[in-house]
């Protein structure tokens, strides 16, 4: 099954495919073919779909070859799971989750290295509890440096940069929008373990950032 070509840009964050322009009834029609065994529903699903979720898995695996893999496994898992779709869940959102868990059973099945520490990362405080270097202000929100282009690849580099387990957690509460109770699911934590890791991941990716992406002051 070919995977098509993804663009390297995304939409806002936590959109995942939902940028996908068929309506409900257009989705329901889908689902009903791909029911009945049409093959061309299928390459539909793939041909609509594919890119998006190969977004999605790159971002998780940061690997071309596994992210093809996991979309693959996503799909197969999809057809044979067609049976338990629920008629008024979205097929986008039902694919997107799908990807997600793929790519999460990916980074589990990886031989495990060391992991770099996120201490070096997070900000450093002075005794009376204040950072000892105050973050400026930024001149826009993290999702509007997320969309805009000049930005964009500072934001994903420095994502890049945070150890994996945190780096997952940020992806799946902050980009793709899961619950925390769906991410400790996922990842076989405690929910509390979730927002830990999730707060760590902010201050360190806002230590990233902050340099590059302050507001100038003038003295």
């Amino acid at each position: 099954m070919e995977t098509p070509a993804s663009p390297e840009s995304r939409s806002v964050p936590g959109h995942g495919v939902e940028g996908h322009p068929s309506t409900g009834v257009a989705e329901a029609s889908l689902v009903a073919r791909l029911r009945q065994g049409e093959e061309d529903a299928f390459e539909t699903v793939v041909r609509e779909y594919g890119g998006r979720l190969l977004t999605v898995a790159r971002c998780f695996l940061r690997n071309e070859e596994d992210a093809r893999d996991a979309v693959q496994e996503a799909f197969l898992s999809a057809f044979r799971a067609l049976p338990t779709f629920e008629e008024s869940s979205r097929l986008s959102t039902w694919l997107h989750r799908i990807v997600v868990n793929a790519s999460l059973m990916r980074l589990r099945s990886r031989k495990r290295k060391a992991e770099e520490s996120i201490e070096d990362l997070l900000p450093r405080f002075v005794e009376d509890g204040h950072q000892a270097e105050p973050s400026a202000q930024w001149e826009a929100s993290a999702e509007t440096l997320l969309v805009r282009a000049e930005t964009r690849a500072l934001v994903r580099r420095s994502i890049d940069r945070l150890p994996e387990t945190h780096r997952t957690v940020l992806l799946m509460r902050d980009i793709e929008e899961l619950s925390t109770e769906e991410c400790a699911r996922l990842l076989g934590v405690t929910e509390n373990a979730v927002k830990i890791r999730l707060h760590r991941a902010r201050q360190a990716l806002r230590g990233l950032l902050d340099p590059h992406l302050r507001r100038a002051v003038t003295s």
